[in-house]
């Protein structure tokens, strides 16, 4: 049993979802960045470089979670501090034990190996209900998150796990099987869509292979290029029409041996922009300050840059880390906010939802629903 989730009941009406449209976005050029707060409300000192920096948008984490009011307001701070309404507000919202927001003031979502577990009980009928409580569980991630004004989501994790790998993928993966990997992201993908949040896959190009954390040192991948073609870049080259990735720390040994991809010129054009994958939308680094780059932050940025990534990713609020790498880190260059204005054209205004028949429709596919 996977436990029960969303047992928390929403403070909103079933179909109270926003209508407001969302206008087509115009090609702009802020910095080439995301950056994090430190905590619960944008500080004063904050709110003056961020103003100063004008960054492509922001991240939030655990630190900056307290309540749906406060998260409006520290997402309607945040966009205030660069004079753009549109500024993209990014979360690592995956359910299970990657989830910012938690109860008591947000349902709990299964971890995507619940949904995987249920697509592998038989072939057919246990695939269809497995997409259908992916898609759903997009659906109501997206619904908790649009009502704080949050409009990305570091999610779905399209990581092929292997035997014996660390367990910083485990359960956050949806299967073993890259066929079912497939048809589980892309639902959730859809299902974030269709709630008006954009979808950013991770971590491209794979890091199911990874025996350690890269939080903790860099993990280095043994295995040969064609087990890396059949299994961890097929969910990724199945997904490549959608508009935002998250690339891994991860160094694949038989493309890069010197260098992370996300910090490989390599592994970037002939596996993430190549025939490998061929991803074609905008590229986000994982997090700087994650402790499988090397030097300080500034070199981190300056490394994901010269690799290909569009944008950096330095979400654990040190202000003074923030200043550091700000030198290094251009404005975002033409092609990165044509892909950026591609990706915003992707989002609309949520399409109308019965929250609550959702909530329990999934709890009855799950097999967590309370009697």
């Amino acid at each position: 049993m996977w436990g029960v989730w969303l047992s928390v009941p929403d403070s909103t009406s079933p179909d109270s979802v926003g209508h407001e449209s969302v206008s087509s976005p115009q090609v702009s050029h802020p910095r080439a960045v995301v950056f994090g707060c430190a905590g619960l409300a944008v500080t004063a000192d904050e709110a003056a470089f961020f103003r100063d920096a004008d960054p492509l948008g922001f991240i939030l984490f655990r630190r900056n979670c307290d309540s749906r009011d406060q998260m409006r307001r520290l997402v309607d701070d945040l966009r205030a501090s660069v004079g753009r309404a549109d500024a993209p507000v990014l979360i690592d919202q995956e359910g299970g034990r990657v989830a910012r927001m938690r109860p008591p003031h947000w349902p709990a979502h299964p971890p995507m190996g619940a949904i995987g577990a249920l697509g592998e009980r038989d072939a057919a009928a246990g695939r269809e209900a497995a997409r259908e409580a992916a898609w759903i569980n997009g659906r109501l991630l997206a619904h908790m998150l649009t009502e704080v004004g949050i409009t990305v989501d570091c999610a779905p994790v399209c990581d092929v796990p292997v035997e014996g790998a660390h367990d910083i993928i485990g359960d956050r993966a949806f299967s073993r099987d890259p066929a079912l990997v497939i048809d589980l992201a892309r639902a959730t993908a859809d299902g974030l869509l269709a709630g008006g949040v954009l979808p950013v896959i991770k971590h491209i190009p794979g890091h199911g292979r990874a025996f350690t954390d890269s939080h903790a040192e860099l993990p280095v991948v043994e295995v040969d290029r064609a087990a890396l073609e059949a299994t961890d870049f097929a969910p990724f080259r199945a997904l490549a029409d959608l508009p935002l990735a998250m690339v891994a720390h991860v160094v694949l040994k038989a493309i890069d041996p010197t260098a992370p991809a996300s910090t490989s010129a390599i592994v970037v054009r002939e596996v993430v922009r190549g025939a490998s994958i061929g991803f074609g939308g905008l590229l986000f680094s994982d997090d700087l300050s994650m402790n499988a780059l090397r030097g300080d932050p500034r070199t981190r940025a300056e490394a994901v840059l010269a690799a290909g990534m569009d944008v950096v990713l330095h979400c654990n609020g040190d202000l003074a880390e923030m200043r550091s790498i700000l030198g290094a880190v251009p404005l975002l260059s033409g092609v990165a906010a044509e892909r950026w204005a591609r990706a915003e054209a992707m989002r609309h205004a949520p399409e109308a939802a019965d929250i609550a028949a959702l909530t329990n429709r999934l709890a009855e596919l799950l097999g967590t629903a309370q009697t």
